[in-house]
This record gives C-alpha cells, structure tokens and sequence, in this order.
C-alpha cells in the first residue's frame, strides 16, 4: 500500500517562504514520477510543479515559476516542495501525487496516489 503524507504547511506573511515535504511509504520512490498540486477554496485541484523519475524534467505551473522549486531525495523517499517569495494568491491546501512511470505530467489524472494535503495560508 502506497502512502504519501505531506508535512511543512503553515501561516506565513507574503514575501515569506516555506518548504513542504512529501513522504514515501510502501514503495521506494525511485518508482515514482512526483507531482505537486494545490486546491484553493471553490476551485478545482490545479498543478503546481512535477518532477520526473530521474529528476531530469521538472515543469512548473506559470504561476510559480521562479518562486518555487521542486526537488526528490530518493534515498530519503521524500519529496520536497520550496516555496518563496510568497503571495495570497498562493493560499490553498497542497497536496503531493505519484505515479508509476519516468514522466513529469501536469495533469491530475495521469496520477495514481494522492496524500491528504498541507494547508498553506498566505496573509498579506
């Protein structure tokens, strides 16, 4: 049984940054194409950043682009998530995704695990 939980979310001031981590259970994450979404309230699940199974091919929602930064530690099967420069617009709960396979995709779908999610809030 695969699991993912993630860990770091929290209250920051805009301009602040956090790190969030996704931990790897039940199988190694070496297996695994990483990806990063986040849902804000009243809106739909949308991607945040990926990052293939070699770690070679990381998109990143334009949005974020040059502010976050995506990152894998497979010896320590997690999955980390930093985040600065941030804004209001960026508040939502995170949640991490994995899939079997090399490749970095963009769309929920193409994800087969989910963890619970981090709330980010964002004050201004």
């Amino acid at each position: 049984q695969v699991q993912l939980v993630e860990s770091g979310g929290g209250l920051v001031q805009a301009g602040g940054s956090l790190r969030l981590s996704c931990a790897v259970s039940g199988r190694t994450l070496s297996n695994f194409a990483m990806g990063w979404f986040r849902q804000a309230p009243g809106k739909e699940r949308a991607f945040v950043a990926a990052i293939g199974r070699s770690g070679g091919s990381t998109p990143y929602a334009d949005s974020v682009k040059g502010r976050f930064i995506i990152s894998r530690d497979n010896a320590k099967n997690t999955v980390y998530l930093q985040m600065n420069s941030l804004k209001p617009e960026d508040t939502a709960v995170y949640f991490c995704a994995a899939r079997s396979g090399n490749l970095a995709y963009t769309q929920t779908e193409k994800y087969d695990y989910w963890g619970q999610g981090t709330q980010v809030t964002v004050s201004s």
